[in-house]
């Protein structure tokens, strides 16, 4: 019996009738508990590819059974189904009219249907653990890029999603901002929770990862654990990549 919490078999998506594969022939398990870190060049799919865990790229073929069920499947309820897992992205995609406190409240109470006091208390939980519950009243435009993808790991979490998705959620920060939302990724991981964590950030796949995985050319070229992964690197594409990205 498989215990994935997600399974994808030969995902692939084309673009431009199949001239461009973005995704050519993805299959990957992602177990409960697990923070799989997925690396590779610009252009490689390693976006596409945590978008399309949720359908916000739609699939060209391809099977995501995520807790039992096929959401790509056309009868699926796929709204339901993105309840339960998180996104974080990389500018944040913060409500900017809305407080800190908005921001966080807005799906629980407008989706799952939490009262709005339930709702407050959640996030002021969540506020505390990213370290900005001084910041509830405050709106994006008042706050650093560090502290609004902080704000941003918190909306996602309001949901109490089973499996958080973070795409390149450090790339758009300044250097010294870099460091705060990775302590509070890698308290998450601490704490059990289940990630796929597309970044350019090797020292977080280093010390956080349970996996990490190369993408390249809309494939996975090679997966394994950090320890191995860096150190024994088997594919000639990823040695080259890792010659330029380690130093």
């Amino acid at each position: 019996m498989n215990d994935a919490l997600i399974q994808v078999r030969d995902l692939k998506k084309y673009y431009d009738n199949g001239r461009i594969k973005a995704l050519d022939g993805v299959d990957i398990d992602i177990r409960k508990g697990e923070v799989v870190v997925i690396i590779g060049p610009s252009g490689c799919g390693k976006s596409t590819f945590l978008k399309s865990l949720n359908l916000l790229e739609m699939p060209t073929e391809g099977k995501i059974i995520f807790e039992g069920v096929d959401i790509n499947d056309s009868s699926v309820n796929v709204n339901i189904h993105r309840q339960k897992m998180g996104m974080v992205f990389q500018h944040f995609n913060l409500f900017p009219h809305k407080t800190v406190l908005g921001n966080i409240t807005l799906a629980p109470t407008k989706l799952k249907g939490i009262s709005k006091e339930k709702g407050r208390e959640r996030a002021m939980e969540l506020l505390r653990m990213v370290h900005l519950e001084d910041k509830a009243d405050a709106y994006p435009a008042q706050l650093s890029g560090g502290q609004k993808q902080r704000i941003a790991i918190a909306r996602a979490l309001a949901m109490d999603p089973d499996v958080m998705l973070f795409d390149e959620p450090t790339s758009a920060l300044d250097p010294e901002m870099v460091g705060e939302v990775l302590d509070i990724m890698k308290e998450l991981a601490r704490g059990g929770m289940t990630m796929i964590v597309v970044t350019h950030e090797m020292g977080f796949a280093k010390e956080v990862g349970s996996r990490v995985i190369f993408f390249d050319g809309g494939q996975i070229r090679e997966e394994n654990t950090p320890q191995e992964f860096f150190a024994h690197p088997k594919d000639p594409r990823l040695q080259d990549f890792l010659s330029k990205v380690l130093i």
